[in-house]
């Protein structure tokens, strides 16, 4: 079986900086998709260019979580149970696990997709911000559900492995906090939800995470993202990353910022493709994948 891999930029329209570098890649062919993030400001300005380049995937990444501390949305509809002590989104995703009602959920999953679609994207695909709607933090499984039954509904792909490896319960990215067990076993269930609804799903879900001498360089990070591009298995895998460009906005938003720009310069970098073509992998896209499965 040969070996295909989806990057995707997550975060588009969180902020400008997102937007300029994600739009970049997308033209130049560097990443295979894109989701936005209709609660944030940005979102239109990234809508925008979706629709002055309809043959790039640009999908929803449907927002349920805000971890700034300084910056920070609203769900659109106002679900009470979506909302923190201040009157936004909860902070992190075990906070949104333990307080939202799964009807106010799926009116403001449906609400995101309504709204971005209305502005004028044709969204390639769904994915989740922060990883909330899996409900792996607390075992809230009828999250997965929901997640699968709505990209059925809108007749869209979704970003939800099938397959499972030590490699990601072990990834700090995914945050795997309940029992090895019985996440095989939730995944292998939901795949077969996923096939029974003709939702097309990745094979594995590797992304880069941040616990290990990566963080301390650039030149260690592309060294870490290298090697675990090379150990990809054959199938389908996707891996996200954050791009942005260095700006000010973007160091308001976050003491991290270097990290995505980190992911910006490699992703930006043509011998980081050179290298993912020697180790025999084929960039695909999410509508390849619709067609694949």
């Amino acid at each position: 079986m040969d070996k295909y891999l989806i990057i995707n930029a997550d975060d588009f329209g969180m902020c400008h900086s997102a937007n300029v570098a994600v739009s970049e890649l997308l033209k130049a062919g560097k990443i295979s998709s894109g989701t936005i993030m209709a609660p944030c400001a940005w979102a239109k300005e990234a809508v925008d260019f979706a629709k002055e380049n309809p043959e790039l995937c640009v999908g929803v990444h449907l927002t349920t979580t805000n971890e700034w501390g300084g910056y920070r949305w609203r769900p659109l509809t106002g679900g009470k149970s979506l909302l923190d002590s201040e009157g936004y989104m909860h902070h992190e995703s075990d906070e949104f696990e333990k307080a939202a009602d799964l009807e106010e959920t799926r009116a403001e999953v449906r609400a995101q997709i309504d709204h971005l679609k209305h502005l004028g994207l044709n969204p390639s695909h769904l994915d989740n911000h922060m990883g909330s709607l899996y409900g792996i933090e607390t075992g809230r499984v009828e999250m997965a559900q929901l997640l699968i039954t709505t990209a059925a509904e809108y007749g869209l792909p979704v970003r939800f492995p099938t397959k499972f490896t030590d490699a990601q319960f072990e990834n700090d990215m995914l945050a795997i906090h309940i029992d090895k067990a019985m996440v095989e076993q939730f995944i292998a269930s939901f795949a077969q939800l996923g096939q029974s609804l003709g939702v097309a799903m990745p094979d594995y879900l590797i992304p880069n995470d941040w616990a290990g001498p990566q963080n301390d360089s650039y030149e260690n990070f592309r060294e870490y993202v290298f090697a675990l591009y090379a150990s990809f298995e054959p199938g389908v895998t996707e891996t996200y990353m954050h791009p942005a460009v260095e700006s000010e906005e973007l160091k308001t938003i976050t003491g991290a910022w270097n990290r995505r720009v980190w992911e910006y310069k490699l992703l930006s970098d043509p011998k980081t493709h050179q290298y993912i073509k020697d180790c025999g992998i084929k960039m695909i896209t999410y509508r390849d994948l619709a067609k694949m499965r």
